[in-house]
């Protein structure tokens, strides 16, 4: 199924500052190039995403914002939004789903994005997903439905006017998930997608390697569908 999104609004849902980016920031800057509104919820405060114990929390918190919003003007996109839950901690709480389908009854998106709860590990690539990515994940798919769209649900959203919303699709980031069954071609945009990500200074040290790996990623997605560079998606349509 072909997704479309000239003139629809999306909203992004992950753990932390560069998730989005490192998923599909490649995405992201098409959906902005075919006029799409896009629009970031990052729920962790990123306070222990930095090995550097000369940085305070504090000082952290505020760097990696500040990197996420620079990262996503690169892109085009709309606006960043931060839920301040602690890094390392998320869990899909009643706390959590009701942050999320605030925004969602707020902002009104078609499109939902976020990362796919269900990859715990990948042995082929020596990979563990991150406990904080699972939960995000969990938490906007359970905000997506039945929440947002369920009237009972956070009467107190209801009472302040934010009414039931319908997401119509949902794109998992799905980099290395066998059930990946949505390609973008981000051939023009891979360099904006380097560009953003190199806005996440305190995450990146080895600069040419980390080109590279993303390169390759991106590569091996593109071969799908004769592209040079692609990112995949777990592809939900709701059907009603």
């Amino acid at each position: 199924m072909i997704l479309e999104v000239k003139d629809r609004t999306i909203l992004a849902v992950v753990a932390h500052a560069d998730d989005i980016d490192f998923g599909c920031a490649g995405s992201i800057a098409a959906f902005v190039q075919q006029g799409a509104k896009v629009y970031y919820l990052i729920l962790t405060d990123g306070s222990k995403g930095s090995e550097d114990l000369s940085i305070s929390d504090e000082k952290l918190v505020t760097m990696r914002e500040e990197e996420q919003k620079n990262a996503a003007k690169v892109l085009g996109v709309q606006h960043v939004y931060f839920g301040g839950f602690t890094d390392g901690e998320l869990v899909n709480s009643s706390e959590v789903r009701h942050l999320i389908v605030r925004y969602i009854r707020t902002l009104k998106p078609a499109v939902v994005i976020s990362t796919d709860p269900d990859v715990l590990y990948n042995e082929e690539i020596g990979f563990i997903n991150h406990p904080d990515h699972r939960a995000a994940g969990h938490a906007a798919l359970d905000s997506v439905f039945p929440f947002a769209r369920n009237a009972r649900t956070f009467p107190d959203l209801w009472e302040q006017g934010l009414k039931s919303h319908v997401v119509h699709d949902v794109l998992l980031t799905s980099f290395n998930s066998k059930r990946a069954n949505h390609v973008v071609d981000i051939t023009y945009t891979f360099d904006l997608k380097i560009k953003a990500l190199m806005e996440h200074k305190s995450q990146i040290d080895d600069v040419k390697g980390f080109r590279s790996t993303m390169e390759e990623r991106a590569r091996r997605i593109g071969k799908e569908i004769n592209v040079e560079y692609a990112e995949s998606f777990v592809h939900i349509h709701l059907s009603r």
